[in-house]
């Protein structure tokens, strides 16, 4: 079965591989090109799940933007007009 790219998987899919290789690195039981192999796997889904995490900070962030212009103060007691 072919490894996705990093960049095509959903966050959770690349942290639990992410996840997966922490622990066979750990584990000590891969060869030294394996263990290669696998840490650069491990920084590609690294990269790609900061990239994600960064684009949704920046959409959390214009959707906050958004509502600060849109919302009015409520102030109890206060009828609308």
């Amino acid at each position: 079965m072919a490894t996705k790219k990093p960049e095509n998987m959903d966050f959770e899919s690349a942290l639990a591989e992410l996840e997966n290789l922490v622990n066979q690195l750990e584990e000590g039981d891969l060869s030294l090109e394996q263990s290669l192999k696998s840490f650069e796997r491990g920084i590609q889904l690294v990269r790609a799940g900061q990239l994600r995490l960064t684009q949704a900070e920046q959409q959390v962030q214009i959707l906050l933007q958004q509502d600060e212009e849109q919302l009015v103060a409520f102030t109890p007691g206060q009828e609308e007009r």
